[in-house]
């Protein structure tokens, strides 16, 4: 940038005003209006010394280049040239010699034989393009002929260079694209020619372009088509701080760069700002529409879509608007017929081939949406929106390696988006290229995964593969953050293929965790709740085989032996029952009372715990029949105790048998219950 900001910015303007009268003249109104809203974005530079016949100075610079003798001419053609008759406005100047009536001559004529040809392609359902180029072939026999006898000015070279990639001779193009340049540095149409040639950022910094200031806007907007949006975002911040702050094409442009970022929130802001300064402005706001429709604000994008009615409902841009509008309704068939009409008005419109593509893969007419991709392809080799969607056409109708040669070439465009890299392991994984897969998923998440899918799709990959430990380390790994997935039901997938798994190594604990998580999901509700109910019946089941070994029925009855008075504690989930047991007047009376109490009341206080039943749902039942052991006195010298313990079955399905008071309940980690101490004195 140190020789743009070399370049006062007086000299800047003097020269953008010089280009508008130049472009004027000759008809390029793309050029014109670029350079007019550049100028108008340095109203606040003076230009010191204008002297005040620059008026008279303005008419010398528009009839300049015309010979005097042909001014009626040229004013005939340039007339019927404004009005897009062009066949007639070349008719007019076919005699002139002087450059600018010669260049209207040509000029005129290459728009008047493209119109008829895109007139053709677009009458047939804007599909299928007949090879119609003898027109364009027989003028750039004579664009080379003038060329060869150096009759052509940089803008008759830029018009050559035209030709020359209309009919695919990109090489040749591209070299008089580079000439017309340098001889003309403030032809904007032919940088914006010149940039669809450039494919790498290589080839782009060998250019030579020459030195002037103009090649900075040219770098910039390159490296957005190259999706190199942080080197672009670089010069367009310097050129902002360099001066031209107020140009809008400025801020248009910054707001495409965060766009392409997939930064939504702060393209819709600049967007937003830009139409409040500029409120008619159409240029643009086909994006603009892109970004409403992934944020899905329907109000704004109806809002959007009238107003563009009502500016111009001609323009391919206000088309493509009221497309995406009727797209987010989910009338896929309007939209196609919008998109259809914005193609009429501009066949090389891009947004619209891709678009309509979409559409066509909404409606499941896949070989429709494969000739409108093909089509962008065709506008544009390096729009990856439509390679991506090849790929997916293809890979709808099971052709793999379609599929996957579509989707290489849409990677290359967009080396770190994971969405390219995703589709490219799917299409791996289909080929039983697993290996390939694998790389693609783990490279996807290491470039920042955007639809955070590569994760889940490594764990399904690993798990088809019966490499169920790294799969499950892939899977909590996706599960951990809920919120960022974008796709809950593989999010529930995962969840039931870890509470499986842990069912299966008998961490209850895990495994009831993940499944309560899939009951919000009504695929997945009946197999999470199944699962819980055998977690329950599995837990019991050991619950049911601690309470019956010997070691704890000895323990229980050595414990019940001692002479000291104790508090006896159970332990349950959310409650503690804790029952005082007093002395009494002899060990023989207490014994044989507590026993027959004992006995007594087990036959009123059975519960039984049933095969699916939940545990927690077990224990309140037994503790609703479980009565209190208080002191009763029977004389000055005797207290007796009645106890009621809870009755539980030895395994689902038998009788129930009545606990002995000395007996402990299990101890183990399903069941929190438990007898800390017992007493009898």
């Amino acid at each position: 940038m140190q020789e743009f900001f070399s370049v006062l910015l007086p000299e800047v303007k003097k020269e953008l005003r010089r280009g508008i009268i130049e472009c004027s003249k000759r008809g390029l109104l793309h050029s014109t209006k670029w350079l007019a809203e550049m100028h108008h974005g340095l109203s606040d530079v003076q230009i010191d010394n204008e002297a005040p016949d620059d008026d008279h100075t303005f008419s010398q610079c528009q009839l300049e280049g015309i010979a005097p003798a042909e001014y009626s001419d040229y004013f005939l053609a340039k007339s019927y040239y404004d009005v897009r008759e062009y066949d007639r406005a070349a008719h007019a100047v076919r005699n002139c010699e002087s450059s600018v009536p010669r260049f209207l001559h040509f000029y005129s004529t290459y728009l008047a034989r493209e119109k008829r040809r895109l007139d053709s392609t677009t009458d047939q359902a804007n599909l299928n393009e007949p090879n119609q180029m003898r027109d364009l072939a027989d003028l750039l026999s004579t664009l080379r002929a003038e060329y060869g006898k150096s009759r052509l000015d940089g803008y008759g070279i830029y018009l050559y260079g035209v030709v020359l990639k209309a009919l695919d001779l990109n090489q040749a193009a591209e070299q008089m694209l580079v000439h017309a340049i340098r001889l003309v540095p403030m032809l904007w149409s032919a940088y914006l020619e010149l940039s669809p040639l450039i494919m790498e950022k290589k080839k782009l910094l060998g250019l030579q372009l020459g030195g002037h200031w103009m090649r900075h806007f040219f770098m910039a907007h390159t490296y957005l088509e190259l999706y190199l949006n942080d080197d672009g975002l670089k010069i367009y911040e310097d050129l902002q701080t360099s001066g031209f702050s107020k140009s809008i094409y400025l801020i248009a442009q910054m707001a495409l760069v965060y766009h392409n970022k997939r930064d939504v929130d702060k393209a819709i802001e600049l967007y937003q700002a830009l139409l409040e300064s500029d409120p008619y402005r159409l240029d643009n706001v086909d994006t603009y529409s892109n970004l409403l429709f992934v944020k899905e604000m329907k109000t704004e994008m109806a809002q959007l879509a009238h107003k563009a009615v009502s500016i111009n409902k001609y323009r391919p841009e206000t088309c493509c608007v009221i497309g995406n509008y009727y797209s987010i309704r989910c009338d896929h068939q309007v939209a196609i017929s919008y998109f259809q009409r914005a193609l009429k008005l501009n066949p090389k419109y891009l947004a619209a081939w891709t678009l309509m593509g979409h559409e066509f893969m909404e409606l499941k007419n896949t070989n429709a949406a494969i000739q409108s991709y093909r089509k962008a392809v065709e506008v544009n080799k390096r729009d990856y929106r439509a390679w991506y969607g090849l790929g997916q056409a293809y890979e709808i109708i099971k052709m793999h390696y379609y599929s996957l040669y579509y989707f290489k070439i849409a990677h290359q465009l967009r080396p770190y988006d994971s969405r390219m890299l995703v589709a490219l392991g799917e299409t791996y994984e289909k080929l039983d290229k697993c290996e390939n897969a694998v790389k693609c998923y783990w490279k996807a998440i290491d470039v920042g995964d955007i639809e955070g899918i590569a994760m889940y799709k490594l764990a399904s990959l690993h798990e088809k593969l019966g490499d169920h430990e790294t799969a499950v380390h892939c899977y909590i790994m996706y599960c951990e953050d809920e919120r960022a997935a974008t796709d809950k039901q593989s999010l529930y997938q995962g969840f039931i293929t870890l509470a499986n798994y842990y069912e299966k190594k008998g961490d209850y604990e895990r495994a009831a965790y993940y499944a309560y998580k899939c009951l919000d999901s009504d695929e997945r509700k009946a197999e999470a709740k199944a699962l819980l109910k055998t977690i329950d019946w599995k837990r019991s089941a050991e619950w049911q085989k601690k309470s019956k070994t010997p070691s704890a029925v000895a323990t229980a009855e050595t414990s019940s032996e001692e002479g000291e008075e104790e508090d006896m504690e159970w332990e349950q989930p959310d409650m503690r029952i804790r029952v005082p047991f007093t002395s009494i007047a002899t060990k023989t009376t207490s014994t044989t009372t507590a026993t027959a109490a004992a006995t007594a009341g087990s036959s009123g206080a059975s519960s039984t715990l049933r095969a699916g039943q939940s545990l927690s749902e077990g224990m309140r039942r037994s503790q609703s029949s479980r009565a209190s052991l208080t002191p009763a006195a029977s004389s000055t010298t005797t207290t007796t105790a009645t106890v009621t313990t809870p009755v539980v079955d030895e395994t689902p399905g038998t009788s129930n048998r009545a606990a002995n008071p000395t007996d402990p309940p299990p101890s183990d980690e399903a069941s929190s219950m438990d007898i800390s101490s017992v007493s009898i004195d």
